[in-house]
């Protein structure tokens, strides 16, 4: 299980990431773009993953990991239920969908630091 306010540590402890409000919910962005809120009500995440990590992460088990009902769920947007969820698929998905929109010179800086450790 993850509390709302773990996910929301996890999620400010990746590389420029940044909260804010969008709408009602706690989004957050890298380089101006959203790749996750948090639905404090339902105890849900939501990350933008491509429909290929979607596919993946979704097979693991769509009880815990599944597309956003309607259309946003066919373009990436995946909930993850922190009830059900454990750490490590949870940070799996949650820095795939910061990789998504990081750019690719923030992400080489990323993986390269956490190699050098």
């Amino acid at each position: 299980m993850i509390s709302v306010e773990m996910a929301r540590q996890a999620t400010l402890s990746l590389p420029q990431a940044e909260e804010y409000r969008h709408f009602h919910l706690p989004a957050f962005r890298v380089n101006k773009k959203i790749f996750a809120t948090i639905h404090e009500d339902k105890n849900f995440m939501m990350v933008k993953l491509s429909l290929i990590d979607q596919s993946v992460f979704c097979s693991f088990n769509k009880g815990i990991i599944f597309p956003v009902p309607g259309g946003w769920g066919r373009h990436g947007s995946t909930f993850i239920d922190l009830k059900k969820v454990k750490k490590n698929l949870f940070k799996d998905a949650l820095t795939t969908a910061w990789k998504n929109v990081a750019g690719p010179k923030l992400v080489a800086k990323y993986f390269s630091d956490r190699h050098s450790m």
